[in-house]
């Protein structure tokens, strides 16, 4: 489990190092994806039916993730790794606001003060990290529709493998950021559509692409379906909070970001890291059972 949410953490650092912009990476990383998952689907015989219905629902969600990476990616391009991640760990309080909301449940006034309490931190940030403003909006808006596709992902996750699932996200994904690479063209016209392959193999884009298409997406998510099978719901979503620490250290480590971070940072870090602490604790026991999380956020991140 501590692997898969390492290589989940490594997106951000993966996302820093590839030279394309965030909706051109996210195009390639959801194209690469889907086909990794057809090939396992098809090497393995899994493939199954999929009701009209709920295809159309797959579609929904498909097109929201593929709206969340271009935020967490446009994240790290406008900010850095490190404001992408700690903004992004703010979704778990924001699935706690929305599923009440979307799944018709009872309404607590307690998540209500822990996300006023995350979205403190995250003022805190922008405040001190004031010119990195438009990567902080980003991460946040990252935030909240992955927070939306995990609630949604919750009302068909126990009705499908997650293979299957991810698999018609990612090209749902894929096709709604080709709709949009014509608009991207027109804003930016100098953008760059061909991934890079440089002098060395550290600046080959592609490597990086395959990387964290096949490592960590569909690999990272093997171990995580592999590691639920043994493990508490309290130990699986610990865990996977952890995705920014490591993260973070990543980027710290590999970009020395915390040289261009402020105090401010660290505070604001602090109170979305106590937001998500309290939620967990509040909501979570260690003798439940656990294969619920990670199919309903599809093992996505």
């Amino acid at each position: 489990m501590h692997v898969a949410v390492l290589l989940w953490g490594f997106t951000g650092v993966l996302g820093k190092a590839i030279s394309l912009n965030a909706l051109v990476l996210v195009w390639y990383r959801m194209a690469l994806t889907a086909v990794f998952m057809a090939i396992i689907l098809s090497y393995r015989k899994q493939w199954v039916h999929i009701t009209k219905r709920d295809v159309r629902y797959l579609l929904l969600v498909g097109c929201l993730i593929g709206l969340h990476w271009i935020g967490f990616y446009g994240a790290i391009k406008y900010a850095n790794a490190s404001i992408a991640l700690i903004c992004l760990s703010t979704a778990s309080v924001f699935t706690a606001l929305l599923d009440p909301l979307v799944n018709k449940g009872k309404y607590d006034r307690t998540e209500f003060l822990l996300g006023l309490l995350a979205l403190a931190g995250v003022y805190l940030i922008y405040r001190y990290e004031l010119t990195l403003g438009l990567g902080i909006l980003l991460g946040t808006i990252a935030a909240i529709l992955s927070a939306v596709f995990t609630v949604l992902n919750k009302r068909i996750a126990h009705k499908y493998p997650s293979r299957t699932i991810v698999f018609y996200e990612m090209t749902t994904g894929w096709g709604l950021i080709t709709l949009l690479l014509p608009l991207q063209l027109y804003l930016f016209p100098g953008s760059k559509l061909i991934p890079e392959i440089g002098n060395s193999w550290w600046q080959n884009d592609w490597i990086w692409l395959i990387i964290l298409s096949l490592c960590c997406t569909v690999w990272a998510q093997s171990l995580a379906l592999s590691a639920l099978k043994k493990l508490s719901s309290f130990t699986v979503t610990l865990t996977v909070n952890l995705e920014p620490v490591y993260g973070i250290l990543l980027a710290f480590f590999i970009y020395h970001e915390n040289k261009e971070l402020h105090t401010g940072f660290y505070y604001g870090m602090g109170l979305i890291c106590l937001s998500v602490l309290l939620q967990m604790i509040r909501l979570l026991k260690p003798k439940n059972t656990s294969a619920s999380f990670i199919e309903e956020k599809g093992g996505i991140d």
